[in-house]
């Protein structure tokens, strides 16, 4: 008979930090689990698809239906991409401050259902796009009146996007006890099926999605886009009776702005020369203006770097902050702060450089949703003697390239990186970023090269409307690169982020990652708008008719952009040190903090 210390010892079954959706202390058999996370991940499939259904194909809808020009087109495409990852960080600071992430989810998928069902209405209506081209008569561009409903409509989703995507992996996670071995494990597994059914939502957008858009119709499209966010609602409220929810903890971004302005406030004082006198966490309970008690973070040694934000954890004469053990200190954090919170803000601070330095793989990816697009459709996209591959549809190979990369990485690249570099997870995660990059170049010149060959193919055609006799396959490599460096970049980024961010900064560590998407949207609409500026109308490389531009010329700034900018991240790399390795020279043993980044 097994003693009692040899049984294993069981989890408490109520959860001390967790609660059901009556406010009780969450019981672990009633709640959480892959029960609840599966309502999560039904709902994300369903926001994939819409989401992804509407950029991937959004560019031909600009050109061929409202009549834009291809730069305009892909100056919209970006800016709605762009926002609706930089307002990520405003969901993220929404959920984490106000709402919680189950409302902000809900309340912010309705939104976005919103616009969508706006955008469906938008291409049902005749009176609300442009009559169909009559050649020889040139094409009418959309007016004022129907681009202010396509812009209503993208805003409104983008502010749903960005409101959904802030919160809903974390939210997942929220439904595993990571103190507990079992559902830890169980965690692991769910950011795995996470990203498999990111991964079939896409999949379904770029293939059948996009072929009912152009073969039965938009407003088909949208109205089905439409009926999956909203399916996707439905699924996800009806796991509410078995969520477990998380209380409210404040937005880091918060702490971040009281550091600076505690820094300014007091930045004629002087600093001691004894870091120890700077005002910190040991042997005092802390408590807010409203008298609740201020959970103790783990300690960081402090660092001479950025030392202008030391002023900030300075003592005052008017401040009485010299308490024993047990002194209830009340701590204004507008009026000074903990020498702990300010080396968190200098980790932040030293990340921002790799931040910078990974924008512009995002700005080379915008152009597998805009330009890589508009030359599809101008190619030979016959398959068989009936079929005609849709153009958006070429994306499938950009999806394909990411679940490629990601199998052989584990299989192949981690085992033979372990033995070359000896180091146990193969490449470090700057490594994998910096592979990345590098594909991101490779691809700029492959799409070079293509444009050169299929405006040689384009220079005998007496009809410039006529399609190129060039198969729609010569841009697989584009697609491909740029899904391989996704697959290194993504998954890079993610975990630098998630690992490097102090503890108590991880949803706003997420949002610090989709910031570089969302920026790097941003400079692709900059470029496209500057080179349209320098280049006019005599020799532009941004046509309207692709066969009369230098796109290839497009292609060669970016490739140049992206080796200048691989250069700077290389310095920027080796100037970067660890979070584990800065603690374990400083003698402080890190804390196992259970971040895993599964793809």
């Amino acid at each position: 008979m097994m003693s009692a210390a040899e049984k294993p010892e069981m989890a408490p079954s109520v959860l001390a930090d967790a609660w059901d959706y009556k406010g009780c202390p969450a019981d672990r058999s009633s709640t959480g689990g892959w029960s609840s996370a599966a309502m999560i991940l039904g709902g994300e499939a369903c926001e994939r698809l819409t989401t992804l259904g509407i950029a991937v194909n959004l560019v031909t809808y600009l050109t061929g239906t409202m009549h834009l020009g291809n730069a305009a087109s892909a100056n919209v495409v970006t800016n709605f991409l762009g926002t609706s990852f930089m307002l990520c960080l405003l969901g993220g600071f929404v959920a984490d401050t106000f709402l919680g992430r189950y409302r902000t989810i809900a309340i912010f998928t309705a939104v976005q259902a919103t616009g969508v069902v706006i955008l469906t209405i938008l291409t049902a209506l005749p009176s609300l796009r442009p009559p169909t081209c009559t050649p020889p008569q040139p094409c009418i561009q959309a007016n004022g009146r129907q681009l202010a409903v396509l812009y209503l409509a993208l805003s409104t989703i983008a502010v749903g996007t960005g409101g959904l995507k802030s919160s809903v992996s974390g939210f997942g996670s929220d439904q595993f006890d990571e103190s507990d071995p079992r559902e830890r494990t169980q965690m692991v597994k769910f950011f795995s099926w996470f990203f498999f059914f990111i991964s079939i939502g896409s999949l379904a957008a770029v293939t059948i999605l996009v072929f009912i858009q152009d073969n039965i119709g938009r407003a088909w499209g949208y109205g089905i886009c439409a009926s999956a966010i909203g399916l996707g609602l439905m699924v996800f409220l009806s796991g509410t009776r078995r969520y477990r929810f998380k209380k409210l903890v404040g937005s880091p971004l918060t702490q971040i702005a009281a550091v600076f302005f505690c820094a300014w406030r007091k930045r004629k004082c002087q600093l001691p020369s004894d870091p120890s006198q700077l005002f910190d966490i040991d042997g005092i309970n802390q408590r807010d203006e409203s008298g609740h008690k201020i959970k103790m973070k783990p300690k960081l040694p402090h660092s001479k770097q950025f030392s202008f934000l030391d002023k900030a954890a300075i003592k005052e004469l008017a401040e009485n902050l010299n308490g024993g053990p047990n002194s209830n200190i009340i701590v204004n954090k507008w009026k000074i702060s903990t020498l702990t919170d300010v080396e968190e803000v200098k980790l932040v601070l030293r990340m921002l450089p790799i931040w910078a330095t990974t924008i512009m793989f995002w700005t080379v990816y915008a152009q597998v949703t805009t330009f890589s697009v508009s030359q599809a459709t101008t190619m030979d996209r016959r398959l068989g003697p009936s079929f005609q591959i849709p153009s958006a549809s070429l994306t499938v190979f950009f999806v394909g390239s990411i679940l490629l990369t990601v199998p052989i990485y584990d299989r192949f690249i981690i085992p033979f990186t372990r033995r070359v570099l000896h180091n146990p997870q193969g490449l470090t995660q700057l490594q994998r970023i910096g592979v990345g990059l590098v594909l991101s170049m490779i691809a700029m010149v492959a799409a070079a090269l293509t444009e050169i060959k299929r405006l040689h193919a384009a220079s005998g055609l007496a009809d410039p409307g006529v399609e190129v006799p060039l198969s729609v396959f010569w841009l697989v490599p584009q697609f491909f690169l740029v899904g391989a460096g996704e697959a290194f970049t993504y998954i890079g980024q993610l975990d630098f982020f998630l690992r490097e961010c102090p503890k108590g900064m991880k949803t706003m560590s997420t949002g610090l990652f989709l910031s570089t998407l969302s920026l790097g949207f941003f400079l692709s609409s900059l470029l496209v708008t500057i080179v349209n500026h320098i280049t006019g109308d005599r020799v532009p490389w941004l046509a309207d008719n692709l066969n009369h531009g230098q796109l290839y010329n497009f292609y060669w700034l970016l490739a140049i952009l992206s080796c200048a900018n691989f250069l700077i991240y290389l310095a920027c790399s080796r100037w970067y040190v660890y979070k584990d390795k800065r603690l374990a020279d400083e003698g402080i043993e890190l804390e196992e903090e259970g971040i895993t980044v599964h793809a």
